[in-house]
């Protein structure tokens, strides 16, 4: 399964960077492909050296402006010309989404990708893996969108909330098997 992770490139504390680590070792460790924004630094660089170091392949899809902080071993580098064309193929050459912690740029390109699925121009399974509560506020405000009416669909069909990455990779399998 080729599972694309949108994340930080930020250093961040191990609270972290330490349920980053596993969780990517889970996905090399099962023989699954990272599809990720290519940089070599930061968060983004603990799960793409996890996922190597367990076996697994990486896909790195960067973009002009960050062209020098992108990874030089993946297995396979694309390089888009914006954030735009970078979000689409990360999604197009994804079975799967897994948004961590990160800061606006992930945040954008989660709320896209859940917009998308609620349009129904993708059904790839979408987890939000909720490390350290860090997404706590935003499922609050996605449940309240649903309580609300301004979802048209349930914030299940939507999106699987997953407070460990065993159990994020285990509802990816299920689902992907599934499809």
């Amino acid at each position: 399964m080729r599972i694309c992770v949108f994340l930080s490139a930020a250093d961040l504390a191990e609270r972290y960077s330490g349920p980053a680590r596993e969780f990517a070792e889970l996905i090399g460790g099962h023989g699954h492909t990272l599809v990720w924004g290519g940089s070599d630094t930061g968060l983004m660089k603990v799960v793409a050296d996890a996922v190597r170091k367990s076996g697994g392949r990486l896909v790195g899809v960067s973009v002009e402006f960050l062209r020098d902080v992108a990874r030089k071993d993946a297995d396979e580098m694309v390089i888009a010309k914006d954030l735009a064309e970078r979000k689409a193929l990360l999604l197009n050459g994804s079975d799967a989404i897994v948004v961590m912690p990160g800061g606006l740029g992930t945040l954008d390109e989660a709320t896209e990708i859940l917009e998308l699925r609620k349009h129904r121009r993708h059904n790839k399974p979408v987890v939000l893996l909720n490390t350290a509560g860090f997404y706590d506020g935003l499922t609050v405000q996605l449940r309240r969108m649903e309580d609300e009416g301004f979802l048209p669909v349930p914030v299940a069909d939507l999106v699987f909330v997953a407070e460990a990455g065993a159990d994020a990779l285990a509802f990816l399998e299920a689902s992907v098997a599934n499809r």
